[in-house]
């Protein structure tokens, strides 16, 4: 089935995935079906070993919830309607997040609300310097972060940080973003995508399977008690050490040569 506002183009162990619904790619829930679908795909892409979330839509990366979808409902008709938008809205980050492959958001743009929860289930944040804001400003119209904000937030800029911006509804530039670690890079406008590219093609570079297991000790490590992470990170270590990457690793290290990493 081809998708209407999404498609996924390769480079090489590159995968693209090119947002464009104008005006702001707002995320109704059609949209939010589409990534589903989406994500079947590339959970089946072992080949790709990084992926790229970009907007073709100027001045914007993902807008929130499209609000006139919510003000078009009232009482228990609203709340059932949100009860499922939200709940495979939080799917759609989570399995962004459960991704093998680093996942970098290029941010060109907006990312408020939704768009900026979807961010954060991303590995990096890439933003361009300009008008673009980011922030959680659901709380200035009676509302809160609902799909990963509350949860995710305070994990990347902490607690304090992450309970003022959505108390307070405050959007940040990207200059401000990176200042307080909430994006990694900024670049300006005309480099952005070139720029995020090339950071995608070194991590896919690189070794795939490790890099894999070290989202996954982070993912789940940090929630258990640190003896339950020691032996998470011990059973992946151990993963990774049968691999053909390792081999090649430490083969190349010794013989003073460049790896050749196949993610296998």
């Amino acid at each position: 089935m081809a998708e209407k506002f999404i498609r996924i183009e390769t480079d090489q162990a590159v995968a693209k995935v090119i947002l464009n619904r104008p005006p702001a790619n707002a995320l109704d829930l059609d949209l939010v079906e589409e990534f589903h679908r989406v994500l079947d795909r590339l959970e089946k892409m072992k080949e790709s070993r990084a992926v790229v979330i970009l907007s073709e839509v100027e001045k914007a990366f993902i807008a929130g919830a499209d609000i006139k979808m919510m003000h078009a409902r009232e009482g228990e008709e609203l709340v059932r309607f949100m009860d499922n938008y939200i709940s495979r809205l939080q799917q759609v980050t989570s399995r962004f997040e459960a991704l093998p492959q680093p996942t970098i958001a290029v941010i060109n743009g907006h990312a408020l609300g939704g768009g900026l929860e979807f961010a954060l289930a991303c590995d990096f944040r890439f933003m361009s310097r300009g008008k673009g804001t980011v922030g959680l400003p659901e709380t200035s119209i009676g509302l809160f972060p609902a799909a990963g904000g509350t949860q995710r937030l305070p994990r990347v800029i902490g607690k304090a940080r992450a309970l003022e911006m959505m108390a307070m509804g405050k959007v940040l530039s990207a200059d401000e973003a990176l200042a307080i670690g909430l994006v990694h890079r900024v670049y300006d406008p005309e480099t952005l995508r070139d720029e995020s590219l090339k950071f995608a093609a070194e991590l896919a570079g690189r070794a795939s399977l490790a890099i894999a297991a070290v989202k996954k000790c982070i993912r789940v490590g940090l929630d258990l008690p640190i003896q339950e992470g020691l032996k998470l990170e011990l059973r992946e270590f151990l993963e990774v050490l049968r691999t053909g990457d390792t081999r090649e690793g430490l083969d190349a290290f010794v013989n003073k040569r460049k790896p050749q990493f196949k993610g296998k």
